[in-house]
């Protein structure tokens, strides 16, 4: 249990049914979707306990390989982070045992019954189209909030906004609603770069924790504090080369966002009657089949 790649699997698809389930299961009837929301929901909280570290001792590793990284300072790094993952990962496996696998896969069961039913009310493209415009305006507010100024908290809003409004546009473009392929993959880029700075600040407070520690593992061996020192600064000289990276890509960013709330959001809101959503089907078998259930349970696929 807590495999690495089965969390993120596991946590990335839960993500995706957050945004699924509400669309497909819009103005249908006998559904229990409301109920499977807040068990994904807490599914993909319990599962991003972890998942957040597994990340940082990742870039440790890449850090490891560099030349001129201080070893002693990332060991201690490294042993800090590991004993906070197992403490989490306790917390992660006590949140998980509360959620019903079966029950869940039963609820998403619901849904795709009612979406093999036929509905005159199952306006899905019409919330579809709302959200994308109200996840494409949240963006535009971010970018300009966050302006060029180099601030975590205002970049992670903007990672945040540029990730909702990609999966959303994804849906639409898995639905043939709209073809959104190239403003997919711009957001991509960015939430990328964007990502892999947040990831780079997590680890920092990580090593401003250790440097903080009362008793510093080398405590007698010379000058601890000056490894940490030069490590937080290659980490902070990784995360202004990013910040820079980003600012080059505000143009097409800030395109991507007002196509998607104009344009895209329009084209989807329409509606097309004649074409099944071969996108609700797949979805519904997926949920029948129990994959999340597998995924969550620790890595078998």
């Amino acid at each position: 249990m807590g495999d690495d790649k089965a969390v993120h699997q596991s946590r990335v698809a839960s993500r995706r049914l957050r945004e699924a389930v509400p669309v497909l299961a819009y103005g249908l009837r006998g559904t229990r979707a409301g109920k499977a929301r807040k068990k994904i929901r807490r599914l993909t909280r319990a599962l991003g306990t972890v998942r957040e570290l597994d990340v940082t001792i990742h870039v440790l590793g890449e850090l490891g390989d560099r030349p001129g990284t201080p070893r002693p300072a990332l060991g201690d790094v490294r042993a800090h982070v590991l004993e906070e993952r197992e403490r989490r990962r306790a917390v992660m496996l006590e949140r998980l045992a509360e959620i019903d696998p079966a029950k869940l896969t039963r609820r998403l069961g619901t849904v795709r019954t009612a979406l093999m039913q036929p509905n005159r009310g199952h306006e899905w493209r019409k919330l579809l189209g709302g959200r994308i415009a109200k996840r494409a305006k949240r963006l535009s507010r971010a970018i300009k909030e966050a302006g060029q100024i180099y601030a975590p908290e205002p970049l992670h809003r903007v990672r945040i906004a540029a990730k909702k409004l990609r999966y959303a546009l994804e849906l639409a473009g898995e639905s043939r609603a709209a073809q959104t392929t190239t403003l997919v993959r711009t957001l991509k880029r960015a939430q990328d770069t964007l990502g892999r700075l947040h990831d780079l600040q997590v680890l920092q407070h990580h090593v401003a924790d250790v440097a903080a520690a009362p008793h510093p593992p080398h405590a007698g061996r010379g000058a601890p504090d000056a490894g940490l020192g030069i490590l937080s600064r290659l980490i902070e000289d990784d995360c202004r080369h990013l910040h820079a990276r980003y600012i080059a890509m505000l143009p097409a960013l800030t395109e991507a966002a007002e196509r998607a709330g104009h344009d895209v959001a329009v084209r989807v809101s329409v509606a097309r009657r004649s074409r099944p959503v071969k996108m609700e089907a797949r979805a519904g078998r997926a949920a029948a089949n129990g994959s999340v259930r597998r995924r969550a349970a620790g890595g078998r696929r």
